[in-house]
């Protein structure tokens, strides 16, 4: 999250899930709002669900709206479709999980998830 912190964006809060949206970690930069954790760890799920990043599934929102709506129904609610959930994958492609950095707008969120995917060494995929 420093690399955050060097733009200038907002106090972040991170979620890694692993491919079966299971938490892995969860980290909350002191002045990042309430609700983070819950805020990450369901944009990482429903990244997940659907096998893209949570980017996908904002504009979803807005084009498949009924489609959202079931899927959040189906989910019991365990689902924000808003960018800055990134997948990851290992070398050969396999789906390792999903990371979300949230707290700032959804592109310097995603930016930031972006950032630190790519930091160890896997490719990211935003949407």
């Amino acid at each position: 999250m420093s690399a955050a912190q060097e733009r200038g964006f907002k106090p972040l809060s991170v979620a890694i899930l692993d491919a079966g949206g299971q938490l892995i970690a969860f980290q909350k930069q002191d002045g990042a709002s309430m609700l983070r954790f819950e805020i990450a760890t369901w944009k990482a799920f429903g990244a997940l669900a659907v096998g893209s990043g949570s980017r996908w599934l904002d504009k979803a929102s807005a084009e498949r709206p009924h489609f959202v709506a079931g899927l959040t129904a189906v989910l019991d609610g365990k689902i924000v479709p808003v960018a800055s959930g990134v997948l990851f994958r290992n070398e050969a492609g396999d789906l390792l999980g999903a990371e979300v950095l949230t707290g700032g707008t959804s592109d310097n969120d995603e930016a930031a998830a972006v950032y630190a995917i790519e930091k160890t060494g896997l490719p990211p995929q935003p949407a």
